[in-house]
């Protein structure tokens, strides 16, 4: 197997959900520190969003990643997306959260 086929198969896939740019200097870090060694996609909400969002299935899409950067703002948005993440063993960051759902780290901002 050439050396090109091994850094293919350890590109991590990271997914970073944000709003209104809320995480773009991370994404900025990581698309200039991380080189070619991350596929990085990302997820802006940036419309306007109820207080209360009981259904959020139609902002948070089918996630495949290795791990998940949360970077939104709506609590119910943010809460939704570490149960998903947890409920399928993905790993996710989520900085300076205050509600405690196991499997997603929450180091201060």
């Amino acid at each position: 197997m050439t050396s090109q086929n091994n850094l293919k198969k350890c590109i991590q896939r990271i997914l970073v959900f944000q709003q209104h740019g809320s995480g773009e200097s991370k994404i900025q870090g990581i698309t200039r520190y991380g080189e070619n060694l991350f596929d990085l996609k990302i997820i802006s909400i940036d419309k306007p969003l109820p207080h209360v969002i009981d259904d959020s299935i139609k902002y948070l899409p089918h996630i495949k990643a290795d791990l998940v950067l949360d970077y939104l703002t709506h609590p119910d948005l943010s809460y939704d997306l570490g149960v998903m993440c947890t409920s399928k063993k993905i790993p996710i960051i989520a900085t300076g959260k205050r509600s405690h759902i196991k499997g997603r780290l929450t180091p201060p901002t």
